[in-house]
């Protein structure tokens, strides 16, 4: 069974959930998308508003995403970071769930994208928050999913 950062931080979780999406993008090409999750959402903007506009680029002037740096929702500052694994995995937590985000290569260019939710809850709210987190985690996998390929394939065909 893989480990996921995040499982340090808690120790007997009441909520574990696991979502995952592949995607036809090498991991290198995935990591600059996955390192502006700190910033915004990407999940479906009628339930992330009201958040400043954000429009996410490869290469523009996001800094790097470090260990202790603020995560923002709803434009505000409510997470950190809590692990970063450059290229490979980058863990956070918010609202006292931790979620860990790994990126697992697979044929030359693919890559699974897994993310791994944990916390320590009630029972009825974590049955509350897994259902919430399907439907928000699936937003933000596609929406990662579909920039870097996008990306990708714009990049192989130069």
């Amino acid at each position: 069974m893989r480990s996921y950062p995040g499982d340090d931080f808690v120790v007997s979780p009441t909520l574990q959930a696991w979502r995952g999406v592949q995607i036809e993008a090498p991991a290198a090409a995935v990591w600059p998308w996955l390192a502006q999750v700190r910033l915004a959402p990407y999940s479906y903007d009628w339930i992330d508003k009201p958040r400043p506009p954000f429009t996410p680029t490869v290469g523009g002037s996001a800094r790097a995403p470090s260990r202790g740096a603020f995560t923002t929702a709803g434009g505000r500052k409510l997470g950190r970071i809590v692990s970063v694994g450059p290229g490979r995995q980058l863990t956070s937590t918010i609202m006292g769930a931790f979620m860990s985000y790994v990126l697992v290569p697979q044929e030359p260019d693919t890559t699974r994208l897994l993310l791994k939710v944990v916390m320590q809850t009630t029972r009825w709210a974590a049955l509350g928050l897994s259902v919430g987190d399907l439907v928000m985690a699936r937003g933000q996998l596609l929406n990662l999913k579909q920039l870097a390929e996008r990306h990708h394939q714009g990049l192989a065909a130069e």
